[in-house]
Protein backbone atom coordinates (compact mmCIF):
# COMPACT_ATOMS: atom_id res chain seq x y z
CA UNK A 1 0.00 0.00 0.00
CA UNK A 2 1.49 3.64 -0.63
CA UNK A 3 1.64 6.05 1.80
CA UNK A 4 0.19 9.21 1.41
CA UNK A 5 3.26 11.15 3.68
CA UNK A 6 6.83 9.67 3.59
CA UNK A 7 8.31 11.26 6.68
CA UNK A 8 12.51 11.22 6.54
CA UNK A 9 13.57 11.44 10.05
CA UNK A 10 12.13 9.63 13.12
CA UNK A 11 13.46 12.05 15.63
CA UNK A 12 10.93 14.69 17.76
CA UNK A 13 10.77 16.72 14.18
CA UNK A 14 9.38 13.36 12.14
CA UNK A 15 7.29 11.80 14.91
CA UNK A 16 5.54 14.46 15.94
CA UNK A 17 4.56 15.75 12.56
CA UNK A 18 3.81 11.85 11.98
CA UNK A 19 1.54 11.85 14.97
CA UNK A 20 -0.74 14.79 13.78
CA UNK A 21 -0.62 13.86 9.83
CA UNK A 22 -1.38 9.86 10.68
CA UNK A 23 -5.44 12.05 11.29
CA UNK A 24 -5.10 12.36 7.37
CA UNK A 25 -3.89 9.75 5.82
CA UNK A 26 -1.10 6.84 5.59
CA UNK A 27 2.35 7.73 7.15
CA UNK A 28 5.84 5.82 6.79
CA UNK A 29 8.87 7.00 8.97
CA UNK A 30 12.08 6.11 7.67
CA UNK A 31 15.15 6.82 10.34
CA UNK A 32 18.82 6.11 8.81
CA UNK A 33 19.25 4.77 12.35
CA UNK A 34 18.27 1.11 13.87
CA UNK A 35 17.25 3.30 17.30
CA UNK A 36 14.92 6.37 17.53
CA UNK A 37 15.87 9.45 18.88
CA UNK A 38 19.77 8.45 18.53
CA UNK A 39 20.96 11.67 17.71
CA UNK A 40 19.37 14.90 18.98
CA UNK A 41 16.61 13.87 20.51
CA UNK A 42 17.69 11.58 22.90
CA UNK A 43 20.88 14.22 23.42
CA UNK A 44 18.65 17.36 25.24
CA UNK A 45 18.79 19.04 28.19
CA UNK A 46 14.77 18.98 28.06
CA UNK A 47 13.59 22.03 29.72
CA UNK A 48 10.36 23.56 28.97
CA UNK A 49 10.35 27.33 29.28
CA UNK A 50 8.18 30.15 27.74
CA UNK A 51 11.61 32.27 27.75
CA UNK A 52 13.80 30.99 25.38
CA UNK A 53 14.25 31.94 21.59
CA UNK A 54 13.12 34.53 19.00
CA UNK A 55 9.30 35.85 18.95
CA UNK A 56 8.14 32.59 16.54
CA UNK A 57 9.80 30.23 18.59
CA UNK A 58 8.52 31.63 22.08
CA UNK A 59 5.17 31.05 20.26
CA UNK A 60 5.26 27.86 18.94
CA UNK A 61 6.33 26.83 23.08
CA UNK A 62 4.07 28.61 23.96
CA UNK A 63 1.33 27.12 21.95
CA UNK A 64 2.47 23.99 22.69
CA UNK A 65 2.24 23.76 26.11
CA UNK A 66 -1.57 23.07 26.48
CA UNK A 67 -0.39 19.33 24.76
CA UNK A 68 2.38 18.85 27.40
CA UNK A 69 -0.15 19.98 30.67
CA UNK A 70 -3.24 17.72 29.15
CA UNK A 71 -1.95 15.50 26.34
CA UNK A 72 -4.63 13.24 24.77
CA UNK A 73 -6.02 9.63 26.29
CA UNK A 74 -3.46 7.01 25.67
CA UNK A 75 -0.57 9.35 24.91
CA UNK A 76 1.44 8.82 28.37
CA UNK A 77 0.91 7.15 32.03
CA UNK A 78 3.12 9.41 33.12
CA UNK A 79 3.52 13.78 33.81
CA UNK A 80 5.22 14.88 30.52
CA UNK A 81 6.59 18.46 32.82
CA UNK A 82 7.32 18.54 36.14
CA UNK A 83 8.36 21.88 37.96
CA UNK A 84 11.98 22.60 37.47
CA UNK A 85 12.19 26.42 37.18
CA UNK A 86 14.88 29.05 35.59
CA UNK A 87 16.76 31.49 36.84
CA UNK A 88 18.84 33.55 34.77
CA UNK A 89 22.17 35.36 36.42
CA UNK A 90 24.38 38.67 35.73
CA UNK A 91 27.37 40.19 37.87
CA UNK A 92 27.41 43.70 38.16
CA UNK A 93 28.87 44.40 34.90
CA UNK A 94 25.79 43.25 33.08
CA UNK A 95 23.34 45.18 34.47
CA UNK A 96 22.15 46.49 30.89
CA UNK A 97 22.16 42.84 29.02
CA UNK A 98 20.24 41.19 32.37
CA UNK A 99 17.46 44.31 32.03
CA UNK A 100 17.32 43.64 28.19
CA UNK A 101 16.86 39.86 28.85
CA UNK A 102 14.57 40.53 31.57
CA UNK A 103 12.08 43.28 29.09
CA UNK A 104 11.61 40.18 26.78
CA UNK A 105 11.00 37.37 29.05
CA UNK A 106 8.32 39.09 31.04
CA UNK A 107 6.64 39.48 27.27
CA UNK A 108 5.72 35.52 27.19
CA UNK A 109 6.27 34.84 31.07
CA UNK A 110 4.47 37.09 33.14
CA UNK A 111 5.41 35.27 35.73
CA UNK A 112 8.83 36.44 35.85
CA UNK A 113 10.18 37.52 38.71
CA UNK A 114 13.46 39.78 39.84
CA UNK A 115 15.16 38.10 42.61
CA UNK A 116 17.32 40.01 45.30
CA UNK A 117 20.75 38.75 45.70
CA UNK A 118 19.97 36.82 48.49
CA UNK A 119 16.29 35.47 47.09
CA UNK A 120 18.75 34.09 44.28
CA UNK A 121 21.04 32.33 46.96
CA UNK A 122 18.21 30.70 48.92
CA UNK A 123 16.95 29.09 45.32
CA UNK A 124 20.54 27.71 44.79
CA UNK A 125 22.66 27.84 47.75
CA UNK A 126 25.96 27.24 45.43
CA UNK A 127 26.18 30.66 43.39
CA UNK A 128 28.66 32.96 44.29
CA UNK A 129 27.00 36.04 45.39
CA UNK A 130 29.27 38.12 43.30
CA UNK A 131 28.56 36.74 39.91
CA UNK A 132 24.46 36.72 40.64
CA UNK A 133 24.45 40.36 41.38
CA UNK A 134 21.33 40.37 39.01
CA UNK A 135 19.04 37.15 38.75
CA UNK A 136 14.99 36.51 37.54
CA UNK A 137 13.22 33.87 38.53
CA UNK A 138 10.90 32.14 35.70
CA UNK A 139 8.93 29.41 38.07
CA UNK A 140 6.56 27.95 35.30
CA UNK A 141 10.28 26.68 33.30
CA UNK A 142 9.51 22.68 33.57
CA UNK A 143 11.55 19.76 33.00
CA UNK A 144 10.21 17.52 30.28
CA UNK A 145 10.28 14.04 30.15
CA UNK A 146 12.00 13.83 26.16
CA UNK A 147 11.14 10.01 26.12
CA UNK A 148 7.68 9.84 26.99
CA UNK A 149 6.94 12.12 24.44
CA UNK A 150 8.79 11.01 21.57
CA UNK A 151 7.46 7.50 22.38
CA UNK A 152 3.99 9.30 23.07
CA UNK A 153 3.87 10.84 19.57
CA UNK A 154 5.64 7.44 18.46
CA UNK A 155 2.97 5.28 19.56
CA UNK A 156 -0.02 7.68 18.77
CA UNK A 157 1.68 7.64 15.50
CA UNK A 158 1.50 3.96 15.41
CA UNK A 159 -2.14 3.53 16.87
CA UNK A 160 -3.03 5.44 14.09
CA UNK A 161 -2.24 2.96 11.31
CA UNK A 162 1.48 4.49 10.82
CA UNK A 163 4.71 2.85 9.98
CA UNK A 164 7.99 3.34 11.26
CA UNK A 165 11.03 1.71 9.14
CA UNK A 166 14.60 1.94 11.02
CA UNK A 167 17.57 1.26 9.33
CA UNK A 168 16.30 3.22 6.70
CA UNK A 169 19.24 5.27 5.40
CA UNK A 170 18.15 7.36 2.02
CA UNK A 171 20.58 6.66 -0.76
CA UNK A 172 18.08 8.47 -3.21
CA UNK A 173 15.18 10.82 -4.14
CA UNK A 174 13.81 11.12 -7.53
CA UNK A 175 10.53 12.36 -8.82
CA UNK A 176 8.30 10.13 -10.66
CA UNK A 177 5.02 12.04 -12.16
CA UNK A 178 3.12 13.11 -8.99
CA UNK A 179 5.15 11.19 -6.42
CA UNK A 180 8.39 11.13 -4.94
CA UNK A 181 10.77 7.56 -4.83
CA UNK A 182 12.50 7.20 -1.74
CA UNK A 183 15.40 4.55 -1.75
CA UNK A 184 17.10 3.74 1.54
CA UNK A 185 19.15 0.80 2.97
CA UNK A 186 15.99 -0.89 4.04
CA UNK A 187 13.81 -0.53 0.65
CA UNK A 188 12.43 1.68 -2.03
CA UNK A 189 9.12 3.92 -0.88
CA UNK A 190 7.23 6.16 -2.83
CA UNK A 191 4.16 8.71 -2.15
CA UNK A 192 3.15 12.07 -3.30
CA UNK A 193 4.19 14.09 -0.40
CA UNK A 194 7.74 13.66 1.44
CA UNK A 195 8.69 15.62 4.57
CA UNK A 196 12.42 16.43 5.00
CA UNK A 197 12.66 15.88 8.71
CA UNK A 198 15.82 15.06 8.65
CA UNK A 199 17.67 16.47 11.30
CA UNK A 200 21.17 17.95 11.20
CA UNK A 201 21.21 15.83 7.43
CA UNK A 202 18.14 17.92 6.23
CA UNK A 203 20.00 19.91 3.73
CA UNK A 204 22.28 16.59 2.44
CA UNK A 205 18.50 15.07 2.18
CA UNK A 206 17.26 17.84 -0.29
CA UNK A 207 20.30 17.96 -2.33
CA UNK A 208 19.63 14.31 -2.79
CA UNK A 209 15.82 15.74 -4.12
CA UNK A 210 17.78 17.85 -6.16
CA UNK A 211 16.11 20.73 -4.06
CA UNK A 212 18.30 23.88 -3.33
CA UNK A 213 19.29 23.74 0.36
CA UNK A 214 18.15 26.16 3.31
CA UNK A 215 21.75 26.85 4.46
CA UNK A 216 21.71 24.70 7.30
CA UNK A 217 23.82 24.67 10.50
CA UNK A 218 24.20 22.05 12.63
CA UNK A 219 26.22 22.89 15.37
CA UNK A 220 27.84 20.83 18.59
CA UNK A 221 26.27 21.44 22.25
CA UNK A 222 28.30 19.63 24.54
CA UNK A 223 26.89 18.41 28.10
CA UNK A 224 28.65 16.61 31.36
CA UNK A 225 27.65 14.92 34.56
CA UNK A 226 29.20 15.35 37.68
CA UNK A 227 28.79 14.56 41.61
CA UNK A 228 27.84 17.34 44.22
CA UNK A 229 29.29 17.68 47.42
CA UNK A 230 28.24 15.25 49.80
CA UNK A 231 25.35 16.19 51.81
CA UNK A 232 24.42 18.53 48.91
CA UNK A 233 20.67 18.41 48.17
CA UNK A 234 19.87 19.81 45.07
CA UNK A 235 16.63 18.45 43.92
CA UNK A 236 14.26 21.87 44.47
CA UNK A 237 17.26 24.20 42.16
CA UNK A 238 16.03 25.79 38.73
CA UNK A 239 18.29 25.45 36.13
CA UNK A 240 20.74 28.17 36.23
CA UNK A 241 22.18 30.30 33.08
CA UNK A 242 24.18 33.20 32.97
CA UNK A 243 22.49 35.98 30.72
CA UNK A 244 25.04 35.59 28.38
CA UNK A 245 24.36 32.45 27.68
CA UNK A 246 27.92 31.02 28.08
CA UNK A 247 26.91 28.16 31.18
CA UNK A 248 23.85 26.78 32.20
CA UNK A 249 24.03 23.93 35.10
CA UNK A 250 20.52 21.69 36.71
CA UNK A 251 20.27 18.87 38.62
CA UNK A 252 20.12 15.49 37.05
CA UNK A 253 19.04 12.78 39.43
CA UNK A 254 20.66 13.08 42.41
CA UNK A 255 23.86 14.97 40.24
CA UNK A 256 24.80 17.90 38.42
CA UNK A 257 24.46 18.44 34.76
CA UNK A 258 26.78 21.26 33.06
CA UNK A 259 27.23 22.63 29.54
CA UNK A 260 29.01 25.75 28.49
CA UNK A 261 26.12 26.13 25.68
CA UNK A 262 28.40 25.99 23.15
CA UNK A 263 27.72 26.33 19.27
CA UNK A 264 30.38 25.12 17.37
CA UNK A 265 29.41 24.31 13.52
CA UNK A 266 30.30 20.76 12.68
CA UNK A 267 28.98 18.78 9.39
CA UNK A 268 26.45 16.51 10.41
CA UNK A 269 27.80 13.32 12.10
CA UNK A 270 27.83 10.97 15.51
CA UNK A 271 29.13 14.72 17.62
CA UNK A 272 31.27 13.32 20.27
CA UNK A 273 32.08 15.87 23.23
CA UNK A 274 35.54 17.95 22.91
CA UNK A 275 37.88 17.68 26.05
CA UNK A 276 38.28 21.60 25.72
CA UNK A 277 34.92 22.49 25.72
CA UNK A 278 34.15 20.51 28.81
CA UNK A 279 37.55 22.24 30.52
CA UNK A 280 35.91 25.27 29.85
CA UNK A 281 32.57 24.65 31.24
CA UNK A 282 34.30 23.15 34.43
CA UNK A 283 36.17 26.60 34.76
CA UNK A 284 33.34 28.87 34.39
CA UNK A 285 31.61 26.67 36.80
CA UNK A 286 34.15 26.76 39.60
CA UNK A 287 34.56 30.71 39.07
CA UNK A 288 30.59 31.18 39.19
CA UNK A 289 29.84 28.96 42.27
CA UNK A 290 30.96 27.34 45.01
CA UNK A 291 31.01 23.61 43.37
CA UNK A 292 34.46 21.95 42.16
CA UNK A 293 34.72 19.73 39.23
CA UNK A 294 36.89 16.51 40.47
CA UNK A 295 35.62 14.27 38.15
CA UNK A 296 33.65 13.58 34.95
CA UNK A 297 31.05 10.81 35.52
CA UNK A 298 29.75 11.08 32.18
CA UNK A 299 29.94 13.64 29.30
CA UNK A 300 28.00 13.52 25.99
CA UNK A 301 27.56 16.05 22.48
CA UNK A 302 24.58 16.85 20.29
CA UNK A 303 24.00 18.61 17.31
CA UNK A 304 21.62 21.57 17.42
CA UNK A 305 20.53 22.83 13.59
CA UNK A 306 20.14 26.35 13.32
CA UNK A 307 19.13 28.75 9.77
CA UNK A 308 20.58 31.95 9.93
CA UNK A 309 17.14 33.44 11.35
CA UNK A 310 17.04 30.88 14.13
CA UNK A 311 13.76 30.31 13.09
CA UNK A 312 12.22 26.89 12.07
CA UNK A 313 12.03 25.74 8.10
CA UNK A 314 8.95 24.21 7.36
CA UNK A 315 6.56 24.22 4.41
CA UNK A 316 6.59 23.51 0.51
CA UNK A 317 10.02 23.60 -1.32
CA UNK A 318 8.95 26.37 -3.60
CA UNK A 319 10.68 24.66 -6.76
CA UNK A 320 9.42 20.82 -5.82
CA UNK A 321 5.80 20.31 -5.43
CA UNK A 322 5.06 17.68 -2.50
CA UNK A 323 8.97 17.93 -0.59
CA UNK A 324 8.18 19.65 2.45
CA UNK A 325 10.80 21.28 4.93
CA UNK A 326 10.50 20.67 8.21
CA UNK A 327 13.89 21.40 9.99
CA UNK A 328 16.21 23.94 12.31
CA UNK A 329 14.66 22.99 15.19
CA UNK A 330 17.67 24.00 16.81
CA UNK A 331 17.45 24.14 20.53
CA UNK A 332 13.89 24.62 20.75
CA UNK A 333 12.73 21.27 18.96
CA UNK A 334 11.26 19.37 21.48
CA UNK A 335 9.39 21.93 23.47
CA UNK A 336 7.79 23.13 20.16
CA UNK A 337 7.09 19.75 19.14
CA UNK A 338 3.03 19.61 19.43
CA UNK A 339 2.70 23.31 17.62
CA UNK A 340 5.39 22.22 15.39
CA UNK A 341 3.44 18.63 14.15
CA UNK A 342 0.17 20.62 13.93
CA UNK A 343 1.82 23.37 11.57
CA UNK A 344 4.00 20.24 9.67
CA UNK A 345 0.40 18.80 9.18
CA UNK A 346 -1.07 21.88 7.98
CA UNK A 347 1.39 23.00 5.46
CA UNK A 348 1.85 19.18 4.25
CA UNK A 349 -1.73 19.47 3.35
CA UNK A 350 -2.56 23.11 2.18
CA UNK A 351 -4.61 23.73 5.07
CA UNK A 352 -4.27 26.99 7.71
CA UNK A 353 -2.04 27.21 10.25
CA UNK A 354 -3.44 26.20 14.01
CA UNK A 355 -5.25 29.39 15.23
CA UNK A 356 -3.98 29.93 18.61
CA UNK A 357 -0.36 30.03 16.29
CA UNK A 358 -1.63 32.73 14.04
CA UNK A 359 -3.64 34.43 17.00
CA UNK A 360 0.02 35.03 18.06
CA UNK A 361 1.31 37.33 15.03
CA UNK A 362 3.14 34.19 13.17
CA UNK A 363 2.16 33.32 9.59
CA UNK A 364 3.33 30.69 7.16
CA UNK A 365 5.43 33.33 6.00
CA UNK A 366 7.23 33.03 8.87
CA UNK A 367 8.30 29.54 8.60
CA UNK A 368 8.27 28.59 5.06
CA UNK A 369 11.87 27.91 3.53
CA UNK A 370 11.28 30.82 0.81
CA UNK A 371 12.30 33.55 3.30
CA UNK A 372 15.41 31.86 3.31
CA UNK A 373 16.16 32.20 -0.49
CA UNK A 374 16.24 35.73 -1.08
Amino acid sequence: MTPDFLIIGGGIAGASAGYFLAERGRVVVLEREESLGYHSTGRSAALYTETYGNAAIRALTVCSGPFFRTPPDGFTEHPLLTPRGVLIAAPAEGAAKFQAALAEARRYAPTVRVLSQDEALRLCSALRPGWSRFAFHEPDAMDMDVHAIHQGFLRGLRARGGTVVTAAEVLAIKRNGSDWTVTTRAGEFGAPIVINAAGAWADEVARLAGVRPVGLVPKRRTAFIIDLPAGTDAAAWPIVSDVDETLYFKPEAGRLLVSPADETPMPPCDVQPEELDIAEAAHRLETRTLLTVSHVIRKWAGLRSFVRDKTMVVGHAPEAPGFVWLAGQGGYGIQTSPCMGRVAAALATGSDLPADLTARGIGAGDLLPDRLYA
